[in-house]
């Protein structure tokens, strides 16, 4: 259940449509259920808190703990995003969790996934709705940028994708002007020596969510390089998070969007 649900439901208590005791007991089995299980403490409140349902970081977890915390999690038809999944866990929660979105690059799986709001770099300069540009510095940068994109795809948030437009050929990321400074919030993704992000700061006046990656020889020291490029951005607006942390710069540009979304209504 979220935020608009729950204005729903509002609403349909003091039209006299639904009465209390059936509000409550919405509110009790949706965003005000308590809950615990034998390995965790599944939180039924962050969806109408967030805006998105909790997600399950799964490369440490056992799939006996991953099942048993998506089941409670998507119960009540909510998204939910498991990370971090080997291709043995993929294939197993797949069997139990069928109509799923399974991303083999991002490591991925999205339980009741949402309608796909792909925007094409074509559209772009004229989209009329606030939309995340994803943009990665080359090929190898994908991975860590398609967790970026499953996260939006997982809080219905229309996304641009923008691949291998890194430093070594500014014409590339040049040839996407228009669409980035239409772009709400921008995440940028690259290894190496890290520059893309404060190159597309440079060119936008957009929150830059930036993420170093691993990608790289040995002076990269694991995306420790490209991390403090980022922080030392000359370009103002580039936050950075953590190595290989596409979940976070994809949920930072979502709640942009969201806030964004907020204000309209208010307005």
């Amino acid at each position: 259940m979220n935020l608009n649900d729950v204005r729903k439901l509002l609403e349909r208590l003091i039209s006299g449509e639904e009465n209390v005791d059936g509000v409550i007991r919405q509110l009790r089995a949706g965003p005000l259920r308590m809950e615990r299980t034998a390995d965790g403490f599944p939180d039924h409140h962050r969806l109408l808190r967030t805006g998105m349902a909790e997600a399950i970081f799964g490369e440490s977890k056992s799939i006996e703990q991953i099942t048993s915390l998506a089941r409670s999690l998507s119960e009540n038809g909510a998204p939910v995003l498991i990370t971090r999944l080997d291709a043995a866990k993929r294939s197993a929660l797949l069997a139990l969790f069928s109509g799923s979105r399974v991303s083999d690059q991002a490591k991925t799986i999205l339980i009741h996934p949402p309608e796909i709001l792909e925007v094409q770099a074509v559209d772009a300069p004229s989209y009329a709705e606030p939309f995340a540009a994803i943009v990665t510095a080359g090929t190898s940068d994908i991975a860590v940028a398609e967790e970026a994109v499953e996260v939006c795809i997982a809080c219905s948030i229309p996304f641009l994708r923008i691949r291998d437009a890194g430093v070594s050929g500014l014409h590339r990321i040049l040839s996407y002007a228009e669409a980035l400074q239409n772009a709400s919030a921008i995440v940028v993704c690259a290894g190496m020596e890290g520059a893309l992000p404060g190159v597309v700061a440079g060119m936008t006046g957009r929150p830059i969510l930036a993420v170093p990656t691993s990608v790289g020889y040995g002076a990269n020291l694991g995306g420790f390089s490209a991390l403090l490029t980022m922080v030392n951005s000359c370009a103002a607006g580039v936050s950075v998070v953590n190595i290989d942390n596409g979940f976070s710069a994809g949920y930072a540009a979502a709640s942009v969007i969201r806030e964004i979304h907020r204000f309209q209504r208010k307005n």
